[in-house]
């Protein structure tokens, strides 16, 4: 019985080996393990490959998010202190004693009589 043969078509040019065949002819791995890369272990080697780079970015990621919680912090506890000197001079500065000395140099006075209380009958309203 006959064997079955590939036609080769001369038209055609013969393929590349790939990007592990480019791989293994510029590392010279088969000089030094006297075969061909062996492919079968290179998905479980990407894989674990993409972990390590995953957990190294994931590990930059949390220490960069680490260093701008402190820097917040550091700039709340900033603005709290603020906030609370100028409810302080806020506070200060509306005391009737206060006011009295800023309104002087517009000419009003302090009344020293006490406010009159306006009393309405039920059927006047």
């Amino acid at each position: 019985m006959a064997e079955n043969r590939f036609r080769v078509r001369e038209n055609e040019k013969p393929k590349g080996r790939g990007f592990f065949g480019f791989l293994s002819a510029k590392l010279k791995l088969s000089q030094s393990w006297n075969s061909q890369l062996p492919v079968k272990h290179l998905p479980k080697v990407a894989f674990t490959v993409l972990l390590g780079v995953f957990y190294v970015w994931n590990n930059h990621y949390a220490e960069r998010t680490v260093r701008q919680i402190d820097k917040l912090e550091d700039e709340v506890e900033d603005l709290r202190a603020n906030v609370t000197t100028l409810e302080a001079n806020y506070m200060y500065s509306s005391k009737q004693s206060e006011v009295a000395k800023k309104v002087k140099a517009l000419g009003l006075e302090e009344s020293m009589e006490p406010p009159a209380k306006i009393i309405v009958e039920g059927n006047e309203y």
